[in-house]
């Protein structure tokens, strides 16, 4: 079976607000959600999207003392094989504070590329 794919598939750019790396393809910035693209393919594109993982959760000090955390996201392909590694946060919580989390993965179906005729 072959499988089709568009040529700027996984492409990356900087986004021009917050310049996080985020995808070439992306109508919105998913950090500072400031749009990118506007027309009738950006929000055919917005609409489309799948929520694949959503977690959220909250974290308070155990026992009542102080605590420090780490936020770590790793991402692995499917042999289990570690490509990506991130830390996203560091603190220290007092004993009165607590602190939530939200993991999301969205997914977008990408275009596939149709051959143009030549004359």
């Amino acid at each position: 079976m072959l499988s089709v794919r568009s040529a700027a598939a996984g492409k990356t750019r900087n986004c021009p607000h917050c310049k996080a790396v985020i995808l070439d393809s992306a109508s919105v910035c998913p950090g500072c959600r400031h749009h990118l693209k506007f027309g009738n393919e950006a929000a055919q594109r917005e609409a489309s999207v799948e929520h694949a993982l959503r977690v959220e959760g909250t974290i308070v000090p155990k026992d009542d003392n102080p605590s420090e955390y780490c936020i770590v996201i790793t991402v692995a392909n499917e042999r289990g094989q570690e490509v990506a590694r991130q830390i996203v946060n560091v603190g220290f919580l007092q004993a009165s504070e607590k602190r939530t989390f939200k993991l999301s993965v969205d997914m977008y179906p990408v275009k596939p590329i149709t051959p143009q005729k030549r004359n």
